[in-house]
């Protein structure tokens, strides 16, 4: 059985970091892309990063790029999204989701995102 599941999420003040962990069971990460999405109250969701299957590599969407990195933890069949410099409209909940055999553009297209997580809260105030 495949899951996902989100972890990390927490209240931080503007400027700061925060490290998200997608804990993937029931299948083997790299085969997959994994992307992280993001919902603010009120908004559409959003494609914030994605990594591809198989080494592909990454992509970050314009309004996180230089301060959010993707990585995948093979070992640990994990894949993380360390958040640095936050800002408050980085706010909302934050979801991983996976697909077989994606690309690094996954978070273009997540209605492929066969997987979804459940979620973590994201909070910057100060």
């Amino acid at each position: 059985q495949i899951q996902l599941e989100e972890s990390g999420g927490g209240l931080v003040q503007p400027g700061g970091s925060l490290r998200l962990s997608c804990a993937c069971s029931g299948f083997t990460v790299e085969t997959y892309a994994i992307a992280w999405f993001r919902q603010a109250p009120g908004k559409e969701r959003e494609g914030v990063s994605s990594i591809g299957a198989d080494d592909d590599g990454t992509y970050y969407a314009d309004y996180v790029k230089d301060r959010f990195t993707i990585t995948r933890g093979n070992a640990e069949n994990t894949v993380y999204l360390q958040m640095n410099n936050l800002h408050p409209e980085d706010a909302a909940v934050y979801y991983c989701a996976a697909n077989r055999g994606g690309t690094r553009l996954a978070i273009l297209y997540d209605s492929a995102m066969g997987y979804w997580g459940k979620g973590t809260l994201v909070n910057v105030s100060s």
